[in-house]
């Protein structure tokens, strides 16, 4: 893709992204794409295709349902009190992401692809106080000792 490209469609993205109103955003696909400071407040996402874009400093306080953040880079991210329901989140960046209060659980849809997965996520430098893991796959919490 010629850098041309790249500039109309990220700003293609960002202005779909603008566009977005409050309540339920469904079946939208943004993957790859630059979405840097980007602002999510009080809305429900649902199958929404967020792989691999560059969300490092959105502030995004809204319930994810089935949502693909694979390989999405969400460092330094406003999370806080966000919710991740049967999303894929297979190798995204949360470092340094404020998690407080967030939850990761799953969908019940009969199957483990309702689950949350956190295989590969990066945590380092992340707040998770209060964050709870409920029936995720791909992640091991970490004891007392930080061990």
């Amino acid at each position: 893709m010629e850098r041309g490209q790249t500039v109309a469609m990220t700003q293609s993205a960002r202005a779909r992204w603008a566009a977005l109103s409050r309540g339920v955003v469904s079946n939208e696909s943004f993957p790859g794409s630059d979405l840097t400071s980007v602002v999510a407040g009080a809305m429900v996402f649902e199958h929404v295709d967020l792989s691999r874009a560059d969300l490092r400093l959105a502030t995004m306080r809204a319930f994810f349902k089935m949502c693909s953040f694979a390989g999405a880079n969400l460092r330094g991210a406003n999370l806080r009190g966000a919710t991740f329901a049967g999303c894929d989140l297979t190798g995204a960046d949360l470092r340094d992401a404020d998690l407080r209060d967030a939850r990761f659980s799953y969908v019940n849809t009969g199957s483990d692809n309702g689950r949350t997965n956190l295989t590969g996520v990066r945590f380092e430098g992340a707040d998770l106080a209060g964050a709870s893991f409920d029936r995720v796959i791909g992640y091991v919490a970490l004891n007392d000792e930080g061990a």
